[in-house]
């Protein structure tokens, strides 16, 4: 807010600052504005509101003068006498309707200014006419809390009586006790604890009125808050209690306090530190750390990343507050996480005096630190000199390197720092010593632009066409970063080759391209020549022109473009610089390349894609413009690649509308189609990019032309849930075709089968809205089908309302419903829906003659079984195309829950019985599959535990795993019980019967299976008995299932 000069001012408001009424009135009368504002729109009864002056206040507001009017930081008039504390001037205010609840730029009312200011009278005058005194600023804060922070009691005790809130909370959840402890207002703070104000409360970062009080020194407000008996070690939500906040702002008196009410002084925060730690880092915490130590803080405590009090003093530079630790027994040499020591923190930070002092208590200065660094390492690269000389002077061997071979000379030359270099270099360092990647100090020196240090070294004798193991030297790393080319040009002057190239081809030129460089390019360009650019024996995979294009360094291709023949130079991969800048949207690289006859229609080698394509596909119009608008040659915008996509087409792909307008502006086609069959408008209708499918139609794009599945762009909308781009196909289809065949895919499917199996519920009613979808049959896999077999019941049901509860039974070409479909994938949403709209709960298909619940019993959909058994009267007595029942089914897949649930509803024996055409009962292929419940339910029901199955087998042989076992297990059974019902006649051979079969003493030398018959031949081949059909239920495996056919995908 600038100072404004009263001379300079309007008469009328010279007036008012000069007290004068009589003026006032004659300017008045004089017709002279009452509302003029100022450059910051203050009018003249912000003036006279400013000094209180309530008689020429008076006289503006009755001459006409706005009485709420407001500045440009809103305060209006009466903000503005309260803040001056004039009662009068309120007073006069408030008469003419000044607004109480007007509000400034932060939010404040007139009640939170006289609060902030003390002005109780004006806060009496303006309280009565509130119907709120606890209204919030912008910050949140009530007029109680801006009275609390200037310390007034009285006002506090206005406000309290007049029904302030006492535990209001501003935005940072800070009490008004919270800010009358931090300013140390005693009195307030007693004030507000009488009048119920929570003493332990705290802010969003868990603060209590201690930690306010002890963080600013307030040792009164702190005494009487511990007499209240607040908890001395409460943490906030960083784990600091107040003596660490007392510590870090060097509160001694107030640390004194703490400890004497038996704060913790070696607690620790969430980081590890304790008080100690803050104090040692504080710059007035010098006596804070006497204190702590006095009473027993632990000197080496160590945070968690491993730093310890005198690591805290060296890395801030607290020289008092070391030499306490030093002689109060810290160890010197003690290694935090990065295994630095406090003499390499003081190294890092330049503290000279705090090296002296470790130095001179045994520091140890050859300890190595993070990355295997001396402090020397530290110093050298910080560029402190003095430092330097002070850990030199304790005998260290310069030469030697840390973890990544690096020496001291390396980091005084990445450092930068003069000095530092030539105390090395004086005293003998290895200037051509080489680290771990082969880089000497002049490569450091080159990297980081450090003239200086690269003129000392070139002048030492430094290598200075040296190689990394990148294969990079100095001349390399400057090009890239010397932006003056100052380091270039001194390296190129003594000698340095610009002919070098890396171990991937790449020359300086390359580096100083691809970073653009553009005075170290000259410079390389004036040494080398063109011969660096049209070098024919180059490995590099893309050459400087490339580099510059694609990373847009316009200088940088305008030096290249001047010494080069060939524009259009290709990468391995065909691509351009042109194409590159295209690309990556680089305005004026793209009009600097056309300059120099670069041509937009050269395609790359892998998918023949132009520069066209790549601005259209990557979205930057002007740089479309520009390839199209070139008059050198002819441009097609037409233009298609490997797979017949035009730049039209990846425009409207990746939503680039502008590009979309521009392409369609300078004549693109918008019927050509892909090798896929698909124009622009299909990619438009996937992506739903409104702007740009409006922009196809009106340029007369076909909504008609089919993919080569048959499907339109109207499908790919309706699949994709694109309703606004759906509405505008629908509606240029009735604008300009009669014909139906574009609404069928090759399988038949409609649009609305497409919407209605991905669920989009807008899309369906947009299609429904069109008479057309509601009379075209399409694939008779219905609509409904589709609904159901995704789950989408919202659909399923607007189908319903929409064509009728007619379609809840058409049938797909296996004849199967919509309830088979739902029942099959156990949506019972679905088929709730479905049964209430009259759907045939006993339909079979025309494939396996399955009916709903054996779809559901044989994919085990519990929840779909549960439902039709109990609500849709199904009938257990109806067979599949094997003769199996729902019973069966369920039990040949071991489903437990799903055959427990139809065995609830069987009661006939017969169809208990019932069996397949395989002769088995469910009783056979339950306990086959170690269904133990169902076996046992069966067993209650009258299962028939005789029932022989074609196999002759009882359902206590239909448990054995395979065929020879319920062999083996019949003749058992008929040797231990020879007249047992269990074996039946037909399980075993007729001989068996009447002579003896077992041989212990036979012919040959083998035993074979264990067995061996006299005279009768083998028994499996020759007995009929023991025939095996094709497709036995005893020997089902884990290929050869009951069913087979029922267990297909639906």
């Amino acid at each position: 807010m600038a100072v404004l000069k009263i001379q300079d001012q309007p008469s009328l408001l010279r007036a008012i600052f000069n007290v004068d009424p009589d003026e006032v009135r004659s300017l008045i009368f004089k017709k002279e504005d009452v509302n003029i504002q100022d450059n910051e729109k203050r009018t003249p009864l912000h003036a006279a509101a400013y000094l209180g002056d309530a008689e020429i206040i008076e006289l503006l507001i009755l001459s006409g003068a706005r009485v709420n009017a407001k500045d440009n930081k809103w305060l209006t008039p009466l903000h503005r006498a309260v803040a001056s504390c004039s009662e009068d001037a309120v007073s006069v205010l408030l008469k003419h309707s000044a607004d109480v609840n007007a509000r400034d730029k932060n939010w404040q009312t007139p009640l939170h200014v006289a609060a902030s200011n003390k002005a109780v009278r004006c806060a009496e005058a303006l309280v009565p006419l509130l119907s709120n005194v606890n209204v919030s600023d912008r910050a949140g804060r009530t007029a109680l809390h801006h009275a609390a922070f200037s310390g007034h009691v009285e006002m506090v005790k206005l406000l309290l009586s007049r029904g302030a809130n006492i535990n209001a909370f501003d935005k940072k959840d800070r009490r008004a006790i919270h800010w009358a402890a931090y300013m140390g207002h005693l009195e307030v703070v007693k004030l507000l604890v009488a009048s119920g104000a929570e003493v332990d409360c705290k802010d969003k970062k868990a603060y209590t009125p201690l930690h306010a009080a002890a963080s600013s020194g307030m040792s009164s407000t702190v005494h009487y808050l511990l007499s209240l008996g607040v908890h001395v070690n409460e943490v906030n939500g960083y784990g600091n209690t107040p003596l660490h906040l007392a510590c870090y702002n060097g509160q001694d008196v107030v640390v004194s306090e703490l400890i004497e009410a038996g704060a913790n002084v070696n607690q620790v925060n969430e980081r590890g530190f304790s008080a100690l730690h803050f104090a040692s880092s504080s710059r007035q915490g010098a006596l804070c750390q006497e204190l702590l130590l006095a009473h027993g803080a632990h000197i080496n405590m160590r945070s968690k990343d491993g730093k310890t009090p005198l690591h805290m003093a060296a890395t801030h530079g607290r020289f008092s507050c070391s030499q306490a630790l030093i002689q109060n027994g810290a160890e010197i040499d003690c290694e935090d996480k990065s295994r630095n020591t406090a003499l390499h923190i003081s190294a890092r930070y330049g503290h000279e005096l705090i090296i002296t002092a470790l130095i001179k208590h045994g520091a140890n200065t050859t300890k190595r630190g993070i990355h295997g660094m001396f402090p020397l390492h530290l110093a050298a690269l910080s560029g402190f000199s003095d430092c330097c000389r002070k850990l030199l002077s304790s005998g260290f061997d310069i030469d030697t390197a840390d973890d990544f071979g690096r020496t001291c000379l390396h980091a005084a030359a990445a450092g930068g720092n003069l000095e530092c270099l030539n105390l090395l270099l004086n005293i003998g360092a290895d200037f051509n010593r080489k680290d771990n990647f082969g880089r000497t100090p002049l490569h450091y020196a080159s990297a980081n632009c450090n003239y200086q240090c690269v003129f000392a070294l070139v002048g030492s004798g430094a290598s200075i066409n040296e190689l990394d193991q990148r294969g990079c030297s100095p001349l390399h790393y400057a090009a890239a970063a010397d932006t003056d080319g100052k380091c270039v040009e001194y390296l190129l002057r003594n000698d340095a080759d610009p002919g070098v190239r890396d171990g991937q081809g790449y020359s300086a030129v390359h580096y100083a391209s691809a970073y653009g460089r553009t005075l170290c390019l000259e410079l390389l360009m004036e040494t080398s020549g063109t011969d660096m650019l049209s070098d024919s024996e180059s490995q590099a995979p893309v050459s400087p022109l490339h580099l510059a294009a694609y990373h847009g360094h316009c200088g940088a291709l305008e030096v290249l473009l001047s010494s080069l023949l060939e524009v259009d130079v290709c990468s391995p991969e065909g691509r351009t610089p042109l194409s590159l800048a295209s690309s990556k949207g680089h305005q004026e690289c793209v009009s600097l390349l056309l300059h120099h006859g670069s041509s937009p229609m050269t395609r790359d080698y892998t998918h023949k894609k132009t520069a066209i394509h790549a601005a259209a596909m990557n979205g930057h119009p002007e740089c479309l413009r520009l390839l199209m608008s070139n008059n050198g040659q002819h441009i097609n915008v037409d233009i298609q690649d490997t797979n017949g996509q035009t730049p039209l087409m990846l425009a409207v792909l990746n939503g680039h509308t502008e590009c979309v307008y521009s392409l369609l502006s300078q004549g693109a086609t918008v019927e050509l189609q892909d090798r896929w069959g698909r124009t622009a408008l299909h990619r438009g209708a996937v992506t739903g990019q409104e702007e740009s499918v409006d922009a196809l139609l009106q340029r007369g794009a076909s909504v008609c032309v089919r993919d080569i599945r048959g499907r339109s762009p109207v499908h790919l909308a309706s699949a994709c849930g694109r309703v606004g781009v759906l509405g505008a196909l629908l509606q240029a289809t009735v604008t300009t075709s009669h014909n139906q065949t574009h609404l069928t895919d090759n399988q038949g499917y409609t649009p609305l089968h497409w919407a209605c199996y991905n669920g989009y519920d807008a899309c369906v009613e947009v299609l429904l809205d069109q008479e057309v979808f509601k009379k075209i049959k399409g694939n008779s896999f219905s609509p409904l089908h589709c609904a159901v077999m995704s789950d989408n019941e919202g659909v399923a049901e607007m189908l319903i309302d929409s064509l009728g509860t007619t379609i809840v039974n058409t049938i797909d070409p296996k004849g199967r419903t919509p309830l088979h479909a739902a029942a099959f994938s156990d949506h019972v949403e679905c088929v709730s829906l479905l049964l209430s709209h009259g759907a045939q709960a006993n339909v079979v298909d025309t494939h396996t003659h399955c009916t709903p619940l054996m779809m559901a019993a044989v994919n085990g959909q519990t929840n779909t079984v549960e439902m039709l058994v109990s609500s849709a009267k199904a009938d257990f007595t109806l067979q599949d195309t094997n003769r199996n029942t729902a019973l069966h089914l369920a039990c040949s897949k071991g489903h437990e829950t799903s055959a427990l649930l139809i065995l609830e509803k069987i009661s006939d024996k017969n169809l208990i019985n019932c069996t397949n055409t395989s002769l088995q009962t469910p009783l056979h292929v339950a306990a086959r599959k170690g269904l133990t419940v169902v076996v046992q339910e069966l067993l209650g029901k009258g299962a028939s535990v005789l029932a022989v199955d074609e196999n002759g087998y009882t359902p206590a042989l239909a448990c054995a795993p395979n065929r020879d076992v319920a062999d083996c297990l019949a003749l058992i059974l008929n040797s231990m019980m020879p007249t047992s019902p269990m074996v039946t006649i037909a399980a075993l051979p007729a001989h068996s019967l009447t002579q003896t079969v077992i041989n212990h003493h036979p012919t040959n030398n083998h035993v074979s299976k264990g067995v061996a018959f006299d005279t009768l031949p083998p028994l499996r081949p020759d007995l009929a008995s023991y025939c095996r059909p094709e497709r036995p239920l005893s020997s089902i495996t884990g290929d050869d299932e009951l069913n087979d056919s029922d267990s297909e995908t639906y």
